[in-house]
């Protein structure tokens, strides 16, 4: 048995998973599962209910804070006597609404919003089981430690992840023994949005702090360093009303235009390093897509079994 444990060892690839929270990191670890190990049973997406819905209720509190805070009101009086109900007032449409949830970055109110909000019907039909997709928009803060384990024809992968809210930054060592790759998650939706635990600070702005201290320090100094820019169907829709450059002075390109300011988001990250000729193996990618994470999982799984060829025993 030990001689077995062994040779599973000796075909293992140890990948860290971090970023900043709200990054993607958990949405990562549950298509792998989909795609690797048949999804979630029965009983797991019974359980997710419960959170599903404590992330609707959270979402509608920030709203009317955000509607209280900045003193939007509702268009008439008939809705205003109705506020309540906030599923109600939230369905309705009207631009008050539409306006507190255009303020949402500056409250950290969380990008799964508008993704259940527009299927409440089906969300609160008797009987409803979340299905792959609103598994994967859940929201549970990650504490702690989480292991996934999936193979890939001979090797067997070891994906960890640790929460990335600053509280849970300090456990981050105790995963950095034997890792062979890093891969680190960035939200771009997160380029004009506050953290949830500091609305004082930006989340783009943190992650390329982390990313700094990650890559220029000992641990990870002759590891690849696989970049995921995530979330970049959501950027895409953000840059056309909200500019780059007012958060970022820097960015000399075009306004609302996608490919430039995505480039230039990947400059910046590769400019971090201070390790000579290190490189830096960067993805678009948007998590909750399984066909384009499958893909791009593919593509970085053949790069991981190459750089480390030589201490696998295949």
């Amino acid at each position: 048995m030990i001689r077995m444990d062994k040779k599973v060892q000796d075909r293992t690839v140890k990948i860290l998973l971090l970023g900043a929270g709200e990054s993607g990191k958990s949405t990562i670890i549950k298509q792998m599962r989909i795609i690797h190990s048949g999804g979630f049973p029965e009983d797991e997406r019974r359980q997710n209910r419960a959170v599903i819905y404590s992330n609707m209720v959270v979402a509608f509190k920030v709203l009317l804070d955000i509607m209280k805070t900045e003193q939007i009101d509702f268009e008439n009086e008939e809705t205003k006597a109705s506020s309540r109900r906030a599923i109600e007032y939230y369905r309705s449409g009207y631009k008050g609404v539409q306006k507190a949830v255009s303020r949402g970055h500056e409250f950290a109110l969380h990008d799964n919003l508008q993704y259940y909000f527009k299927s409440l019907e089906r969300v609160f039909a008797p009987g409803w089981l979340p299905n792959n997709q609103d598994m994967l928009h859940s929201r549970l803060r990650t504490t702690g430690i989480t292991e996934t384990l999936f193979e890939l024809g001979q090797i067997n992968f070891r994906m960890m992840d640790v929460g990335g809210q600053r509280s849970e930054r300090k456990k981050w060592i105790h995963c950095f023994e034997g890792v062979q790759c890093l891969l680190f998650m960035v939200a771009m939706s997160g380029y004009d949005q506050c953290l949830v635990e500091d609305q004082n600070a930006n989340q783009m702005h943190e992650a390329m702090m982390l990313f700094e201290s990650l890559v220029n320090g000992e641990w990870f100094k002759r590891k690849p360093v696989i970049l995921f820019l995530n979330k970049i169907d959501l950027f895409k829709e953000k840059i056309a009303i909200s500019p780059v450059s007012k958060h970022f002075p820097d960015y000399q390109g075009p306004e609302g235009s996608f490919e430039p300011a995505v480039k230039f988001f990947a400059q910046r990250f590769r400019g971090i390093t201070r390790v000579p000729e290190r490189e830096i193996y960067i993805h678009q990618t948007n998590a909750t897509d399984t066909n384009l994470l499958k893909a791009t999982m593919d593509s970085v799984q053949d790069m991981i079994i190459q750089k480390n060829l030589n201490n696998l025993i295949l």
